[in-house]
């Protein structure tokens, strides 16, 4: 026993069926996706899902018990861990800069003319012609005050942790969680009210696209900020040790980052002298 002890900083996995059951999984749900839009079954898509969500739990709960056993996450695995993160997040950045250059790109190629096809697509104009946008100070400004207001409040609920004060940690994340449901619901609202549809234009396409991603971004982020509440209450976060408390926030303030820039060069500056549909 004494031979096998472990005398370094570093975490080795234990063996587990999680990668392997995971890429069934994922595989079955591809198929089925796939089956699903030929218009054949949908239920091998579904299970899939399952198989997915249920990975997702139980792996989860694997990592949960290893950073709760006081071994496993020594400070220089959770050092790793943070870059990991911010390394996650540098990534879904880029992500994001690829619909913005798209967005963008629909603007500034308007004068090349070599572009006919393109001109022809939008009439000259960016945004298309005939296509009516959002007024940005209605709903869209609403969900703007909406993730800001969250933003403050995961923050409020990050001091109180580190302060020791689990009341504030509760009802910061409580807060947090519904609005982020709430920003959900309103922009749901505004896509059933959209004049322009997916397939309709160019502009349609990259709006969709851009603002769809940053709702499915959202959705993650709340519920990853919800399973951040039930393991608070089950008193798995410390002052000293709350690395997934921390990762969630880091990933809704991204979340609040990217709705700015979208607020303002999409609604706003997309917006700016066109026909607004009220």
């Amino acid at each position: 026993m004494a031979a096998h002890a472990k005398n370094h900083d570093y975490h080795l996995v234990d063996p587990s069926p999680w990668p392997f059951v995971a890429s069934v999984a994922v595989f079955i749900l591809a198929i089925g996706g796939v089956a699903w839009m030929h218009n054949w079954t949908p239920w091998v898509f579904f299970i899939g899902l399952i198989g997915v969500l249920y990975v997702m739990f139980a792996w989860w709960s694997d990592v949960r018990k290893e950073a709760n056993n006081g071994v496993d996450h020594t400070p220089v695995v959770q050092m790793h861990h943070r870059y990991g993160m911010i390394l996650f997040i540098a990534s879904e950045v880029m992500f994001f800069v690829a619909w913005f250059w798209a967005y963008f790109d629909g603007f500034f190629r308007l004068d090349d003319v070599e572009q006919v096809a393109r001109v022809a697509a939008t009439g000259g104009v960016w945004p298309p012609q005939g296509v009516q946008l959002f007024d940005p100070f209605h709903l869209p400004l609403f969900n703007t005050i909406i993730l800001l207001t969250s933003g403050t409040t995961v923050t409020w609920a990050h001091h109180a942790l580190l302060e020791g004060d689990r009341k504030g940690l509760r009802w910061g994340l409580v807060l947090t969680i519904l609005l982020g449901a709430l920003f959900s619901v309103v922009q749901f609202i505004e896509y059933t009210e959209a004049g322009f549809s997916f397939s309709g234009n160019m502009y349609g396409a990259t709006f969709f696209m851009a603002t769809g991603f940053h709702g499915a971004h959202v959705l993650i982020g709340t519920i990853f900020l919800a399973v951040c509440l039930i393991r608070a209450e089950a008193g798995d976060f410390t002052p000293q040790r709350h690395l997934g408390f921390e990762f969630a926030a880091w990933y809704w303030h991204f979340v609040d980052v990217v709705w700015l820039f979208l607020f303002a060069s999409v609604y706003v500056w997309g917006a700016w002298g066109v026909d607004i549909a009220h």
